[in-house]
């Protein structure tokens, strides 16, 4: 039995998408973020990252987290790419050099464009987003988010798709990083060829079926 360790706030989202395009039969371990809970370890608490029973299966505390019988793997973007391998059919690679163009899509997205974007969105959100200081920081990871959706942009001014000219998991975890970004407009306005696959990807089922859950879980 697969069983996905994760809520969906949280990068879980990536292999729980894949597996909604998939129909995968699976259990899901809702373990939540400790610094989100008032209490994460004693009587009462939540099953949290922080929790023993989790931290025995992954002594790092970050979710997700996975277990497929009896193979665990941690990091979604390993978890994405296992399971679109071994259940994904058209979803996964049909050969090594798909597998490899998958995995080099989904380490640019996390390398080059994760780490601002969270950013971003997490000032957005915040009180700080409609200060002047504020405004230049967002204008700053903005600019710094310039050159990573360029290359984007290009490559899916000539492709519908990240890998293979069709769905795959690639789009799944190259959307679901470039969704960080999604609350700053001028962004994605300025390269329609990036906008319209993003919101392609999301006008998908299997997304609108895994956001409904994330957005039934509490903030």
């Amino acid at each position: 039995m697969l069983t996905i360790y994760g809520v969906y706030r949280s990068r879980a989202t990536r292999p729980l998408w894949l597996a909604e395009e998939i129909g995968l039969n699976y259990t899901q371990v809702p373990v939540i973020q400790a610094y989100r809970l008032p209490q994460a370890q004693g009587d009462g608490a939540a099953l949290s990252t922080q929790s023993v029973e989790f931290l025995a299966i992954n002594p790092m505390g970050s979710i997700p987290s996975m277990d497929d019988e009896g193979l665990v793997l941690h990091e979604s973007l390993a978890i994405t790419l296992y399971l679109a391998k071994k259940y994904g059919g058209e979803l996964g690679p049909r050969d090594i050099a798909e597998d490899s163009q998958m995995a080099q899509w989904a380490l640019f997205a996390a390398t080059s464009i994760e780490t601002p974007a969270l950013d971003m969105q997490k000032l957005l959100g915040s009180d700080k987003a409609g200060t002047e200081e504020g405004k230049a920081a967002v204008a700053a990871l903005a600019k710094s988010l310039e050159r990573p959706l360029d290359v984007l942009e290009k490559h899916l001014q000539e492709n519908a798709h990240m890998v293979g000219g069709r769905f795959t998991a690639a789009d799944i975890m190259v959307a679901e990083i470039v969704r960080y970004a999604q609350g700053y407009a001028p962004l994605f306005d300025a390269r329609p060829a990036l906008k319209a696959w993003l919101e392609a990807c999301q006008a998908r089922a299997a997304f609108k079926a895994m956001w409904e859950r994330r957005l039934q879980e509490p903030a």
